[in-house]
């Protein structure tokens, strides 16, 4: 493997802080026709990440507020396959409903789509060197994962999650009130 030069890794710095300085957009040109009433005028939630710290555990706050990613086939979201929804495990925004959930075999719970465009937003993440998107919940700004071209029919999209970023519930049961 041959050293990179000089110039060649200053562009690359360059170009990683402009990606990291984007605004988060969205992917999809959705409504929130899919989102439970409750849940379509949300407001922005914007607590202190000391708020945030003294509300959710270590492993869920460090994925949600540090980007951090969970080691993959760790969580049992992964494998769930009831009916019901996937809800931001910060703020608790509607994010997935299970029938868009598949098996990708990352280890991760993927979807081929939120609920809407509304719940997420996305940007460009230089971290391992070669872009990708990132998504965040447009609620809390929680970090949830990162979204791929190579998902299933009908979007082709991977939105591949971290498992401590969502709470599952059931189809049958209410779904929490959003947290203030």
């Amino acid at each position: 493997m041959q050293p990179i030069s000089r110039s060649t890794f200053l562009r690359f710095v360059a170009l990683a802080g402009i990606g990291a300085a984007l605004p988060r957009t969205s992917l999809l040109a959705g409504s929130t026709d899919s989102l439970p009433p409750t849940v379509t005028g949300f407001a922005p939630l914007e607590l202190s990440l000391e708020r945030w710290r003294s509300l959710l555990p270590r492993d869920r706050y460090d994925v949600l507020f540090e980007e951090a990613t969970e080691r993959p086939f760790s969580s049992p979201l992964d494998a769930e396959k009831r009916n019901g929804t996937f809800v931001c495990a910060a703020c608790f925004l509607p994010l997935f409903d299970a029938s868009a959930k598949f098996d990708s075999g990352t280890g991760w719970p993927s979807f081929f789509q939120p609920l809407s465009d509304k719940v997420v937003g996305t940007r460009r993440d230089f971290k391992l060197v070669w872009p990708r998107t990132e998504y965040h919940c447009a609620r809390c700004g929680g970090h949830q994962g990162h979204v791929f071209n190579d998902g299933p029919p009908p979007t082709g999209q991977r939105w591949c999650n971290n498992g401590l970023a969502l709470q599952f519930v059931e189809r049958a049961k209410p779904l929490p009130p959003l947290r203030t």
